[in-house]
């Protein structure tokens, strides 16, 4: 999908940003995603710790509808790291694998004898995404708060069926993200974000001009240009054909060649994230879905119906 020869799509780390009214302003603030650990055992009181701030964490009805697989051996460790790709993943001492659980509130409802349908509802499964990204933040920062870092891991989303499996999930259990945690050779740098006057809107959405959203991008990304290279150029060409035609494609070719460089969006949706490849595996998503028990994208009928 992507072209491994890229340096990294990050936008530059900055110096922290100064004096904050309190320490949780500044782990918040100055949080970095890390990926160097040392070899330091995480101690179980402190584990503990971190994952009771996830379980306190807010949920919808306080139904709480998410597990959490907790990996220290270092078998699967490295089995994780390969299928995703990323080494550092091996070398954190815990792995956690965030999942939506509608299994849980299934078998508690059958045994409690109460009726049953998160698993086909999209209400249920939307509000169980929300929760299980709450809870794996709320780690995250007790993580921050004791002197862990850690780094998210969407990936994921290409091995499901791999992790069903690897973890011995049932029905109705969805693995959503993995979070490494450790503790750092080296407090990483925050990276620039883009202000809070372009992320909020006041009231309502308000489109920025097209040059003041032009210079907000290139401020974030300041001096991240990308190589022309002959296997990128037939790659980019090959993306925007699929998605606008060859007169886009022309279009976009020309835009690079003029600069004489590929900029950081058309890294991201022509190199890295492809957009004529991130869409097209749509169907097979679905069907990943509803063979680990959420059938939501179904007509749902009635008993008798």
């Amino acid at each position: 999908m992507t072209d491994q020869s890229l340096p990294s799509h990050h936008s530059p780390g900055e110096d922290p940003m100064g004096s904050y009214p309190n320490e949780t302003m500044r782990l918040l603030m100055e949080r970095g995603s890390l990926r160097q650990f040392t070899d330091e055992i995480i101690p179980a009181d402190v584990l503990h710790q971190i994952l009771a701030a996830g379980v306190q964490a807010a949920s919808g009805g306080n139904l709480q509808p998410f597990s959490i697989i907790q990996t220290e051996d270092e078998d699967t460790r490295k089995k994780l790291a390969n299928w995703l790709g990323q080494s550092f993943i091996g070398k954190a001492p815990v792995l956690l694998t965030f999942c939506i659980d509608l299994r849980r509130l299934q078998r508690w409802a059958k045994l409690d004898h109460a009726p049953f349908t998160a698993d086909h509802s999209f209400r249920h499964f939307w509000i169980s995404f929300q929760d299980t990204i709450i809870a794996a933040q709320n780690i995250c920062t007790a993580a921050d708060a004791l002197g862990l870092g850690s780094v998210y891991i969407g990936s994921v989303l290409e091995y499901f069926r791999e992790l069903k499996e690897l973890f011995d999930l049932p029905q109705g259990v969805f693995p959503v993200v993995l979070l490494c945690l450790g503790y750092p050779e080296e407090r990483p740098q925050p990276r620039t974000k883009l202000p809070v006057d372009v992320i909020v809107h006041k009231e309502r959405y308000q489109e920025l001009a097209d040059q003041t959203l032009l210079e907000v991008y290139g401020k974030k990304y300041a001096g991240q240009t990308y190589e022309i290279t002959d296997k990128r150029m037939e790659s980019f060409t090959q993306v925007c054909t699929d998605v606008g035609g060859e007169a886009f494609a022309q279009e976009c070719i020309k835009a690079v060649q003029e600069a004489g460089h590929f900029n950081q969006v058309q890294r991201y949706f022509g190199l890295h994230y492809r957009a004529n490849v991130m869409a097209e595996d749509n169907p097979e998503y679905l069907q990943t879905l509803a063979d680990l028990g959420f059938y939501w994208m179904h007509e749902y009928k009635k008993f008798g119906e």
